[in-house]
């Protein structure tokens, strides 16, 4: 099944009114980048868990992977969710959003504020870990860490990865290149716990929902 894509389907939207003018086909074409950034991220974290044979031995084990959701929205708020990942373990909530910015620049982060060449970018950085937060407050399970990511489409990024900081967070925040996403999802714990997973699991289901444009 392939995940909904909100961004493609405003991108949809916004062309088939493009007759309002040429800034209809600019935001259009904005929202088109957004999509094929969510897509590309999609593609990456099919490969999370391995080949199929590999997924299927599991599932005959009883040993769950990563398992991820796409493209949500928490229950009572209206901003969207690009990729939300549970960790083998149980232990671990990722909230990933993917972005698609200039290729011709690269992301960096002087003076600790992530900026795509000239352009100061951080208030993305902040955006994520409002949304972590406000997952973790709702899912409410003492032990499981909320962790804020990114991963950027295009744009260079400097060394792979950059730390930003975000006040009041606890934490780095991981802003990543695309071929950095699988091995940090990779380097979580190795000791799994199909329970505590699945419980998990199905937290994030009561909590967060496919995402729908607001009527």
């Amino acid at each position: 099944m392939t995940p909904r894509n909100s961004a493609a389907a405003k991108a949809a939207a916004l062309r088939a009114g493009a007759g309002r003018g040429p800034q209809a086909n600019d935001e259009a074409a904005q929202w088109e980048r957004g999509a094929k950034g969510e897509e590309a991220t999609v593609r990456l974290l099919r490969a999370l868990n391995g080949p199929w044979w590999r997924r299927w031995l599991l599932r005959a084990l009883g040993r769950p992977g990563w398992v991820v959701r796409h493209d949500l929205r928490l229950r009572g708020r209206r901003f969207n969710v690009d990729h939300v990942g549970v960790s083998p373990c149980g232990t671990a909530v990722v909230v990933l959003d993917t972005k698609a910015w200039h290729r011709g620049r690269t992301t960096a982060a002087p003076g600790g504020r992530v900026h795509c060449g000239l352009e100061d970018r951080h208030d993305e950085v902040e955006k994520v870990v409002k949304y972590a937060r406000l997952i973790q407050t709702a899912l409410n399970m003492p032990g499981v860490t909320v962790l804020p990511l990114m991963v950027v489409h295009g744009s260079p990024v400097a060394g792979g990865f950059l730390q930003a900081r975000v006040t009041g967070w606890e934490g780095p925040v991981y802003v990543l290149g695309p071929d950095r996403l699988l091995p940090t999802l990779a380097g979580a714990p190795k000791v799994t716990d199909a329970r505590r997973a699945a419980a998990v699991v199905a937290r994030v289901d009561s909590v967060l929902t496919p995402y729908t444009e607001p009527g």
